[in-house]
């Protein structure tokens, strides 16, 4: 095989390579909600999809009811009940689309009155005490959450009986501060009352570093007693007020700087191996001409000797042959 078909063939094997890593599987994009996903009814909200640098056509999506539309950002100037929900997004770079993100739980807060957060048995406790947090509302709601200030999430639980639910805690010096719960129905997950006023847990002890509550899986609700009173259909005055503290910031992972150098790693690879490929062409071209030079043979013409054409008779000899 000559030099420039090998060169041509690593050309496109290079190019194969070169493509498929540059196209390869798109990686996942980020969503989230800021300032938080819990969100107040009438108070605005921005919802954000975030991939590697060069995308073609972002499409954010809510799934019930569905509905979508072509752009990275949704502003929701007010919020209201209907915009609760799950949304997800994907992106699409050229006839490839990216995997779906993780789905986003956007909660309308407000919608009902708020419950009351009490503890057992004191507010004031030693490391390595048991404590109890319950959440208590008027109405017959079978969910709960407990958030505390700097967690990353709610801790759910179900109701234990009608009107509230318990959240056992052993006390750490990183469970001090501030507490508060929500209550709702989980027929629907994402409309949720107002947060109960805050309750502020003091460890004595040595600091620690915030962490999360213990997290325990959600089994289904089973009362013990009484009847559960009707679910309110709106929220009354007092669930409108403002509350003593700020809803925690729901943080979520931002892998959009993985995402941009992986996609510029992708991009120099390809870079350098189409560059070498281009220098291993003009080699074999180079090489090719010089075989050709090398191996073809000189032809010299010889020159041919051809007899030279008789003289013409001279003078004297016609002058015999008239005297003759």
């Amino acid at each position: 095989m000559s030099p420039s078909l090998n060169a041509l063939f690593c050309l496109g094997l290079c190019l194969g390579q070169g493509l498929q890593a540059q196209i390869g599987p798109l990686p996942k994009p980020s969503l989230q909600a800021l300032p938080s996903a819990l969100v107040p009814l009438e108070t605005p909200v921005t919802i954000r999809c975030r991939g590697p640098p060069g995308v073609d056509l972002y499409r954010l999506e809510k799934l019930k009811p569905r509905d979508y539309k072509d752009e990275d950002v949704l502003y929701i100037s007010a919020m209201k009940r209907h915009n609760a929900g799950e949304y997800r997004c994907s992106y699409q770079n050229g006839s490839l689309w990216s995997p779906a993100s993780e789905l986003l739980e956007l909660v309308a807060t407000g919608v009902y009155e708020k419950p009351t957060l009490s503890v057992k048995p004191r507010l004031v406790v030693s490391p390595g005490e048991d404590v109890t947090l319950q959440c208590q509302s008027r109405y017959g709601f079978d969910q709960y959450a407990l958030y505390k200030k700097g967690d990353a999430g709610p801790h759910k639980r179900p109701q234990e009986t009608w009107y509230r639910a318990s959240f056992p805690i052993m006390v750490t010096a990183a469970h001090s501060g501030s507490y508060q719960c929500y209550s709702f129905s989980s027929k629907s997950p994402y409309l949720w009352s107002a947060p109960s006023d805050p309750l502020e847990l003091v460890v004595t002890g040595t600091s620690g570093t915030p962490s999360r509550l213990p997290t325990e899986a959600p089994s289904s609700a089973t009362g013990t007693s009484g009847t559960p009173s009707r679910l309110p259909t709106e929220a009354p005055s007092s669930a409108t007020e403002t509350s003593k503290t700020t809803t925690i910031v729901i943080k979520n992972p931002d892998p959009t700087t993985g995402l941009i150098h992986q996609s510029y790693m992708k991009e120099n690879l390809a870079r350098i191996c189409l560059g070498a490929v281009i220098l291993m062409l003009l080699v074999g071209f180079l090489v090719e001409d010089w075989h050709s030079r090398k191996k073809s043979p000189l032809y010299r013409l010889r020159a041919v000797h051809r007899p030279l054409p008789p003289l013409p008779p001279t003078q004297k000899a016609h002058g015999r042959q008239d005297g003759s």
